[in-house]
């Protein structure tokens, strides 16, 4: 055979490849993106939205955790996980709390939750950056007033997360799982 026949023949051949990957990779569907998660009401008795959270929710009080309360969620929910956390700390953004496997049927946590890893009805507690278990209350250097955010998460799973877990490992857990999300916002500053 002629190089230039030859030729022909792989150019044909590259042709007919180049065109069989160009329909194979327009035939294969993109990955659907999660869908956007629904709203979730949360408020606090203790606290207006955006307002100075009381003294007795913190560390120059009394440290223990506001009373939060939430509408129904969506149907297929199945537990709720909670990440309160401060991002105006001088080292980065600093966690006050980390709750998950509330029961789909609550729709509070009371004031003054106790701090024990785990209840009676399943829920756990992980550890917040004071390397404590539960809530801890801010407590932000003199200065600036600092946001505190309180993060509710309806999810459609039940989490396979142990007591002591980090805000880490939560939001690795329920990456694929919420069903809607609520946030709550206070301030404070010593």
């Amino acid at each position: 055979m002629p190089d230039a026949d030859r030729w022909k023949l792989v150019r044909n051949s590259l042709l007919v490849l180049g065109c069989f990957l160009c329909i194979t990779a327009c035939s294969i569907r993109p990955a659907q993106k999660e869908t956007a998660a629904a709203t979730l009401d949360l408020t606090s008795a203790d606290f207006a939205a955006g307002a100075t959270i009381p003294k007795n929710f913190t560390c120059d009080g009394g440290d223990s955790s506001p009373a939060l309360a939430w509408k129904a969620p969506p149907e297929r929910t199945q537990s709720f996980a909670l990440i309160a956390d401060d991002p105006d700390a001088p080292v980065g953004t600093w966690v006050h709390w980390v709750i998950f496997n509330i029961p789909a049927t609550s729709r509070a946590l009371a004031q003054n939750y106790p701090k024990d890893e785990q209840s009676v009805d399943g829920t756990r507690q992980g550890k917040n950056d004071f390397d404590k278990t539960g809530y801890g209350g801010p407590c932000p250097p003199p200065g600036k007033v600092h946001r505190y955010f309180f993060k509710l998460y309806a999810l459609d799973t039940k989490l396979n997360l142990n007591a002591g877990a980090t805000k880490k490992d939560l939001e690795h857990a329920i990456q694929g799982h919420v069903l809607a999300r609520g946030e709550y916002v206070g301030r404070y500053s010593h």
